[in-house]
């Protein structure tokens, strides 16, 4: 069944993310040293833009993933991406033997990579969202990806970048077979997301096992003082 990733981020923090997050009625959130993003209740009217209100506090700045959203006058929208939701229906996923286990001691080198390669939103703590996996050449981190989302039955493939350096060496498809080895472990099905301008990325992705489902759009708001 697919129809949990229609709703991902609630589906997560309703779920297997309830314990990272936060919660007001109808609204769920991300700390923002975690992760940006938000939702609201699916089909939630519209008194949950003020339970988002509630849990954001003055000026803060989230990110819902899905349809495009009509806010309440409290909020401001930002930026509004296209984006496309992926999902495994032929990957060929594996363990990799140089791909190894990072953790909250890694974070540094992992924001370090993050700064030099701008694969999505990842903040000091998004390492608690699931397990994360590096590759290392000479001792320092050239690529790495991990575990985001986890919607019933799903999980989701994110931060999959490579330094510019060591770019067309395979590193990245190592990386999400190596992921989605571990996903595919627990019973779970990989799903992806990314930018619909991201052809490279795209190209990718679909090369190696993964499917179009549906396009996104994530919006970008900030709650007014």
């Amino acid at each position: 069944m697919t129809d949990v990733l229609d709703h991902p981020v609630w589906a997560a923090l309703t779920g297997a993310h309830e314990h990272l997050g936060r919660r007001a009625g109808d609204a769920a959130r991300y700390p923002s040293d975690v992760a940006p993003f938000a939702a609201l209740r699916p089909d939630a009217g519209g008194r949950a833009w003020a339970d988002l209100a509630a849990i954001t506090g003055p000026g803060g700045v989230v990110a819902t993933v899905g349809g495009a959203v009509t806010p309440s006058p409290d909020w401001a929208v930002l930026e509004v991406f296209a984006g496309v939701q992926l999902v495994d229906t032929a990957l060929r996923a594996a363990p990799d033997p140089e791909a190894v286990p990072l953790g909250p001691a890694d974070v540094d080198e992992m924001l370090d990579l993050v700064s030099r390669t701008e694969p999505g939103p990842f903040r000091r703590r998004t390492v608690e969202l699931g397990a994360y996996l590096g590759i290392r050449r000479e001792g320092r981190l050239v690529a790495m990806g991990g575990e985001r989302f986890h919607p019933p039955g799903w999980t989701e493939i994110s931060a999959v970048c490579t330094d510019p350096t060591h770019r067309g060496q395979g590193l990245a498809t190592r990386i999400v077979r190596a992921v989605a080895a571990g996903i595919r472990a627990r019973g779970e099905t990989p799903f992806m997301h990314a930018a619909a301008d991201n052809t490279t990325a795209l190209r990718l992705y679909k090369s190696i096992g993964f499917s179009l489902r549906r396009d996104v759009t994530i919006t970008v708001l900030k709650r007014h003082k």
